[in-house]
């Protein structure tokens, strides 16, 4: 309608009556609470898939990285074929035009067979390292899979690549893609907590960039705690001022920031006021999270933490502290897996910091209820090759492993294969974006549909190339 159609008819009446109601409405909300005349959901989503596209299978996702590449070979992929051949020269027809890092440009690369026995473990009968004796026992709750691979072959490049599925610095994290479409469960914790450990081996370092928002709202960042000491910069009020103060504080930056807002309509400043708030309970509720001082002596014997230590262990039980508390990704680094030398008793030292607290919190999630619905990864950034490297393995991503938990995956499988040699994956073959696209099916989200528009191009975590959820590893 034109104009002066559109003032004809709104009238003063029509204008009073619609003016009461809309405030009626308002105030009726208003006493019914946050959720006003629906009953208080069990499961609060205030991400922008709201309802998800299709029943969720897992709530949540923990996912245990084991930077710096650990080898398959020597933990979750035997290779009989190649305990033949060590010491003997690799095939040319499997390496020539093949992408190697340090190895690159010898004349003559020589086989190293595993370093360590491989066991049958559970009623599954998986094959596993016996450098990893406590993951054995939990053989038949996890799916193995033998036939990852990736575009990178250099640590920080294939951590990007691992975490946002682009080959490019900028992209936004699986952190903070999950939290951005699902929310997190808590109220008084951030969705997305990072954790960091070391031992075993050299540490690659880490960049925060890993779990960053790129072009998503800030707010979906992850934040890294600490693992010793306060594990938030400035967690506790300085001298003189309490809560009450604080508050006051926090109320009156955010009005400032509200008044701003009216003007310029920024997200970021709205990311900016809820941080603050997020800051300010964070202030209550990160102290209880650390406090481990109720949980009993038995849990800690299971995954042998110390508290405070900051060690793997300890930050495996934070996990589990964490995903009660409602932390939608939570995800824990542990840096010692770069064994371009002695892979033999670098495997063996660095399992030793990893491999019981691992099987500790499959169990501990299983014995608290919380197993069938939380998703579980443990895996590196790519795998090492066959071909020996003096005492040692280079950096390889034609073929490593996997294994998932939980959140409606199948447990005692193997999935895929590497050749005999264990350089190529042959078998079902399992792509970076296939796992982001099988992660996003098992907590309800379709990946093709999940897409944020940056740029005029519609992005999605599991890219633009074809990308398959892997139904057979789904219970």
């Amino acid at each position: 309608m034109n104009t002066e159609q559109f003032l004809t008819r709104l009238n003063r009446r029509s204008f009073l009556n619609n003016v009461s109601l809309g405030v009626g409405s308002l105030a009726l909300t208003s006493m019914l609470g946050p959720h006003g005349l629906a009953k208080p959901a069990k499961r609060l989503s205030f991400g922008v898939i709201n309802p998800l596209h299709f029943a969720p299978r897992a709530k949540r996702v923990i996912h245990l990285c084991m930077a710096g590449g650990p080898s398959h070979l020597e933990t979750l992929d035997y290779k009989p074929k190649l305990a033949e051949m060590d010491g003997k020269p690799m095939p040319r027809s499997i390496t020539d035009g093949q992408p190697i890092a340090q190895l690159q440009g010898k004349k003559e690369l020589k086989c190293l067979g595993p370093q360590h026995e491989f066991k049958e473990f559970g009623q599954s009968g998986q094959s596993i390292s016996s450098a990893l004796p406590h993951i054995g026992g939990i053989a038949d709750e996890i799916c193995i899979i033998r036939s990852m691979i990736t575009q990178q072959i250099n640590h920080d490049p294939a951590h990007t690549f691992m975490n946002t599925g682009a080959l490019v610095a900028g992209r936004p994290s699986m952190g903070s893609w999950i939290t951005y479409g699902l929310g997190s469960e808590g109220s008084d914790l951030p969705g997305f907590v990072v954790l960091t450990s070391v031992g075993g081996a050299q540490d690659q370092p880490i960049a925060s960039r890993q779990w960053h928002s790129g072009f998503l709202p800030s707010r979906y960042q992850g934040v890294h705690f600490h693992s010793t000491g306060d594990p938030v910069l400035y967690i506790s009020n300085p001298k003189g001022v309490d809560a009450k103060g604080q508050g006051a504080v926090i109320d009156a930056v955010n009005s400032i920031n509200r008044l701003r807002n009216k003007t310029v309509a920024d997200p970021e400043i709205d990311t900016r006021i809820s941080q603050y708030e997020m800051a300010f309970r964070m202030q209550a509720s990160v102290p209880e999270l650390i406090d481990t001082s109720s949980e009993p002596q038995h849990v800690f014997d299971l995954y042998g933490a110390k508290p405070g230590d900051g060690s793997f262990a300890s930050n495996c039980l934070l996990a589990r502290r964490l995903a009660e508390r409602g932390t939608r990704f939570i995800q824990l680094y542990h840096r010692g897996w770069d064994h371009h030398g002695g892979v033999k008793n670098g495997v063996l030292t660095t399992a030793k910091h990893v491999d019981k607290a691992s099987a500790a919190l499959i169990r501990d999630l299983k014995d608290r209820g919380m197993l069938d619905d939380t998703l579980v990864i443990w895996g590196g950034e790519f795998g090492r090759t066959p071909m020996a490297q003096g005492s040692g393995r280079d950096h390889h991503m034609k073929g490593f492993s996997f294994w998932l938990a939980g959140g409606g995956i199948r447990g005692g499988i193997s999935h895929g294969n590497t050749d005999d040699l264990g350089y190529h994956s042959v078998e079902d073959v399992v792509t970076v974006h296939d796992f982001h696209a099988t992660m996003l099916h098992l907590l309800g989200v379709d990946h093709e549909k999940f897409t944020f528009k940056f740029q005029g191009l519609d992005f999605r975590l599991s890219g633009v190339e074809e990308a398959h959820v892997l139904s057979n590893l789904i219970a």
